[in-house]
């Protein structure tokens, strides 16, 4: 967690499906992470509110990225690759949380510096279990960077 524990951690969901950010959002609620979730629908508004521009202008650094790779505008490998080329970002941890399971998309994730890559089940409880369990290992084992 970063600072002190009485700090909630900051999370940006990259989605652009509705219906799955709500799952995610209540997978993550019901394994009692209660930290802020902050949702964009594509790479191109990501970027916006990383860099607190327009309407993110007063936006809050995530401390943690959940990241999609197949949005509108600007897909999550381009997204991804900003975010690891850019000093100010490149510290924030990137979970790839998407549908397909091809090696070739697990591959370049990794290559582009993703710190984890975990595939969506089809399966409601399968994803929601999945979520959840992201979740705890990101927000409750791992010691998250500083924000810079």
């Amino acid at each position: 967690m970063t600072g002190t524990s009485h700090e909630p951690i900051q999370i940006l969901l990259v989605e652009d499906s509705a219906s799955d950010a709500e799952l995610t959002i209540d997978a993550l609620r019901s394994a009692r992470v209660l930290n802020a979730v902050h949702r964009v629908c594509d790479g191109v508004e990501a970027l916006a509110y990383l860099r607190r521009q327009g309407e993110y202008a007063t936006a809050t650094r995530p401390d943690l990225i959940l990241l999609d790779l197949n949005l509108p505008r600007m897909n999550g490998y381009e997204l991804l690759e900003v975010i690891k080329q850019d000093d100010s970002f490149a510290l924030i941890p990137v979970v790839v949380l998407t549908t397909s399971h091809a090696d070739r998309d697990i591959l370049r994730s990794y290559q582009l510096r993703a710190n984890c890559y975990v595939s969506k089940p089809v399966a409601l409880q399968e994803f929601l279990d999945v979520v959840q369990e992201t979740g705890n290992f990101w927000l409750q084992l791992v010691r998250l960077p500083p924000a810079r």
